[in-house]
């Protein structure tokens, strides 16, 4: 891999399994000191001695993106950690529960906006202060889905977050594009994960979901982690306010179960 982001200090908020922590891991690979954030300490620190296998130079913080005072505390951190901010990874997200909204409590719906939406506008809101405070630009990528570009029947609050994040992305694209701050999206579909290990369990579900996927197969992280980096790197220079679409194809057109 070349090292495109050489010299550059990256934040992965979500970094402790998945999608961002192969993530951290190719961050490091392309030459960034990394910061990761996330909930759970030991596997934060897991990805940090996976970063540091990689060699590169990380630190891990525990923080919730959906307070305030916390991810203004991980911000500190990393730039006292590493003495700025270049890039940054915005992907803490959970799936909330997936019930029809008649069903759905206040309190799932609550939690599942507060993470997956007022999170990163937080994490936008002290990431882009610290990049302009240092004048010299950046780039964010914020962990978006294909449920928000696309209605999913049965996850109101979790479509709702990721219509919510790219909505958000674009407003803040353009708020700093001529500060030099470039701000995107990705758009995965179904990623061998965690979380789709949760949602996609039962064996029906699983055959279903699979069927919609052209390519005949889920998403791997590192694809996602590939993608984010080229979106952080200056090969990417000219896009923002964009989302990129990784999903086998689940988009292209109406699939039949098969």
């Amino acid at each position: 891999m070349t090292r495109e982001l050489e010299g550059k200090v990256g934040l992965v908020t979500g970094g402790t399994s998945g999608i961002g922590r192969d993530t951290a891991v190719l961050f490091a690979k392309a030459g960034a000191k990394v910061v990761v954030a996330g909930r759970r300490e030991q596997e934060g620190q897991e990805t940090i001695e996976l970063v540091r296998a990689a060699g590169g130079d990380g630190q891990f913080v525990k923080a919730d993106v959906s307070k305030a005072s916390e991810v203004d505390a991980l911000i500190r951190k990393a730039v006292q950690g590493f003495g700025r901010l270049d890039i940054a990874f915005n992907n803490a997200g959970i799936e909330g529960v997936w019930v029809p909204i008649i069903k759905q409590s206040e309190e799932d719906w609550d939690r599942t906006i507060d993470i997956n939406l007022k999170g990163v506008w937080l994490c936008l809101k002290y990431e882009i202060r610290q990049m302009l405070k240092q004048g010299s630009g950046g780039s964010i990528v914020n962990m978006a889905s294909i449920s928000g570009l696309i209605g999913t029947a049965g996850a109101a609050a979790y479509s709702a977050s990721k219509h919510g994040v790219i909505g958000l992305t674009k407003a803040a694209a353009l708020e700093y594009a001529r500060s030099q701050i470039r701000i995107n999206t990705v758009c995965p579909a179904a990623i061998e994960t965690p979380m789709a290990e949760r949602i996609f369990s039962a064996p029906e579900v699983h055959r279903y979901v699979l069927s919609c996927h052209p390519i005949g197969r889920f998403g791997r992280p590192a694809e996602i982690a590939e993608a984010v980096v080229w979106m952080c790197s200056d090969r990417a220079s000219f896009m923002t306010g964009q989302s990129l679409v990784l999903d086998g194809g689940f988009l292209a057109g109406p699939n039949s179960p098969g």
